[in-house]
């Protein structure tokens, strides 16, 4: 059994593309792979379809269905806010100790290779006191560190993997997801980041054959199992 944790340097910058990249790659391999999203803001219960949770269970094979929707994202909330504050929009708080309590107890029944997603970016509160790096160093997983390509990015991933790197998390890979419209080239964007990076460093272009994505995810699949 392994397990990963993946996080982002912000919101919209690809996480879940990227789990769901490795979830079909996995699957098409035969391997058991489970995932989890277990907090997501910015969700209509009203139209589901095409949400993050959604994508996920598409991924995994399953159908869209309110039962599947709780096992993998039980926290869902409409507003498209931090999760602190779209919690508290709704009159709702989130417990920090029963996410982490959701995620082992996942962790403890899975049997293959389980993907759990956070939300927004590290940094981004849960609740008046923890934010994503606290569930992060809570679960103590491998982490999958996933940016865009946009105009900062070289900041943020370099932010990110020095706070990854100072509570002794073990940072698997950074992968960049082309951002669209960027004007930062993806390519030159991972050459100033290979100056300043020591965990592994995959680029995923948006324009680009089905059989380079899948080179893309093999490589991250060999780094996480």
């Amino acid at each position: 059994m392994s397990a990963v944790f993946i996080t982002g340097t912000g919101t919209d910058v690809g996480k879940t593309f990227v789990g769901i990249g490795l979830i079909r790659y996995l699957r098409g391999l035969g391997q058991s792979v489970d995932a989890l999203k277990p907090i997501v803001s910015g969700f209509d219960p009203a139209a589901p379809l095409g949400s993050d949770p959604a994508l996920l269970l598409e991924a995994l094979g399953e159908d869209l269905k309110v039962e599947a929707l709780a096992r993998i994202s039980p926290w869902r909330f409409r507003a498209p806010l931090a999760p602190d504050m779209a919690a508290r929009a709704e009159k709702r708080t989130i417990d920090f100790q029963a996410v982490i309590d959701f995620c082992q107890e996942a962790i403890a029944k899975n049997e293959g290779i389980l993907l759990i997603e956070g939300v927004g970016g590290i940094m981004v509160p849960l609740d008046e006191s923890h934010t994503v790096l606290d569930l992060m160093v809570a679960l103590g997983l491998p982490v999958i560190l996933v940016a865009g390509n946009y105009l900062g990015t070289l900041s943020h991933v370099l932010s990110a993997q020095d706070v990854i790197g100072r509570h002794a998390l073990d940072l698997r890979a950074i992968v960049v997801s082309e951002t669209e419209g960027s004007p930062v080239p993806l390519d030159a964007t991972l050459a100033t980041l290979a100056n300043f990076t020591k965990a592994p460093l995959l680029g995923l272009p948006r324009e680009v054959s089905a059989h380079a994505k899948e080179a893309v995810f093999q490589r991250l699949a060999e780094l996480i199992t």
